[in-house]
């Protein structure tokens, strides 16, 4: 009882430091809102499985070349493990920092993530505010604003997830803050920071700052804890503390000079032992010639490979959609996209009479028609039949029984039911006809492409079939 009413009043509070920093409506968040959805049975139970509370602190990990998530938490013998990985639905830009508004960059780096960067009513069903640019991207004066982890799968500058996905994380960050939590590390990677990933990458130009990224995933590698992550003189510093003797706390400015520091004694062995290991390895591959990746510019992010073998694609009205192939083990459902269904058109018949076919109902003009070169040849056949001379008409020889009219009695042609039996005197007539001008073919549509990380980018470079994205700038735009 006293843990529900903890609860009761915990789960406002993180809520409206959300709503205020966010600028939404407080009226709008409902306690059956998405943002209070519980935990799943199945989770809980995961949690459970792994010696771990429901409100124990987490830490996540983004990996953009393997367009992975991972979120780990904290177990009851104080050490971070891993809970679960989520499949990343789209990232945009390219492997590397953001530097500038607009570059279509996801951020690398370490960031902090509070209860009042946790947006309740984004437009992208939920998500939570990176916290990009953190005092090592304002020392190098990298400018951008509102990069998110978010929904709807699709993504300008940031992390985008299924609606599912979001949930369950968002889910996971608020019970952590409910149990104590006061903000949890995140932890964005442009791939798995392994020694033969660090080698295949050597010649890439943001390869330094990967190095200075790598000394903090070493630290969390060999520890399994959060590393405590500091800036002085434009660069990461890792697990610091002050001199052996030193009473001072020490005090970063991350344009200015490092104070004196020394790494955390509690964890230096195991710490510098996997920094040690890692750069043998390193050396290693690269003597031994491992192939680099080649360095690319003008891509566009990446999906995960699951979503690329779930996703399949519809042209409507021009317009090219992609949708999420169903099925029990789907790894998030996409955005709906409503569909449309076919027009049915009934077959014309081939062989009725005349008289037959006034009886046969007309089907609607559709994009099954006739192609319109055949038509223009049944139009001038049958003005080139109403305009003839009574001896230049057929006669009952050369018609077929089944044609044959009273000789008092006016031709009558049912458009365009009679088009089978016309066809047929088509031949013997057509020669008489006046000529017309021949209508091009309707142009042939591209068959619509799928794109992928290192595909060109389109003119409008929105995953096809998502939400139209709004304009960043501040929380009042409910991302």
């Amino acid at each position: 009882m006293r843990q529900f009413s903890v609860r009761a009043l915990l789960a406002p509070a993180v809520l409206a430091a959300a709503i205020a920093l966010a600028g939404c409506d407080a009226d709008s968040i409902s306690p059956s809102g998405r943002a209070l959805a519980p935990l799943s049975e199945k989770m809980k139970a995961t949690i459970a499985e792994k010696n771990m509370d429901v409100g124990s602190p987490i830490l996540a990990r983004i990996f953009k070349e393997e367009a992975e998530m991972e979120i780990w938490k904290k177990n009851r013998d104080g050490e971070f493990t891993l809970l679960k990985t989520y499949p990343i639905c789209k990232w945009s830009g390219d492997l590397g920092p953001k530097k500038r508004e607009g570059d279509r960059q996801a951020p690398e780096g370490f960031y902090t993530i509070t209860p009042g960067q946790m947006n309740p009513a984004s437009n992208y069903y939920l998500a939570f505010n990176t916290g990009f640019p953190n005092a090592y991207d304002r020392a190098w004066g990298y400018t951008g604003s509102e990069l998110m982890v978010h929904g709807d799968c699709s993504s300008r500058g940031c992390y985008a997830m299924t609606d599912e996905q979001i949930q369950e994380i968002y889910a996971l960050a608020r019970e952590s803050f409910l149990g104590g939590q006061k903000e949890f590390q995140l932890q964005a990677y442009p791939f798995r920071m392994t020694a033969l990933s660090m080698a295949r990458h050597r010649n890439n130009p943001n390869f330094a700052f990967w190095r200075m990224l790598k000394e903090g995933y070493d630290d969390f590698e060999a520890t399994h804890q959060e590393p405590k992550v500091a800036v002085c003189e434009k660069r990461y510093v890792f697990d610091a503390v002050p001199p052996e003797g030193s009473t001072q706390p020490l005090s970063f400015d991350p344009r200015g000079a490092c104070p004196v520091y020394r790494l955390d004694p509690t964890i230096a062995d195991a710490v510098l032992d996997h920094r040690r290991q890692e750069q043998e390895k390193m050396a290693s591959y690269i003597a031994s010639g491992v192939d680099t990746v080649p360095f690319r510019t003008g891509i566009d992010g990446g999906t995960n490979p699951v979503f690329l073998a779930k996703l399949s694609t519809r042209t409507e009205d021009g317009r090219v959609y992609q949708i999420n192939a169903s099925g029990p083990d789907a790894p998030g459902a996409l955005p709906h996209t409503p569909s449309v269904a076919p027009v049915k058109v009934a077959a014309a018949p081939t062989s009725a009479a005349p008289e037959e076919l006034g009886s046969v109902p007309t089907p609607q003009p559709t994009e099954r028609s006739a192609p319109p070169q055949k038509l223009a040849n049944l139009t001038g056949f049958i003005d080139n039949l109403l305009s003839q001379p009574a001896e230049a008409k057929p006669t009952a020889e050369k018609v077929a029984p089944e044609a044959k009219r009273k000789p008092a009695a006016p031709i009558r042609v049912a458009a365009p039911a009679t088009r089978p039996a016309l066809t047929a005197l088509q031949p013997k007539l057509v020669k008489n006809a006046a000529p017309r001008t021949p209508t091009p073919a309707p142009k042939k549509e591209e068959p619509p492409q799928l794109r992928t990380a290192y595909a060109p980018q389109p003119a409008d470079p929105v995953l096809p079939g998502a939400q139209p994205m709004l304009q960043a700038g501040s929380f009042t735009s409910f991302r």
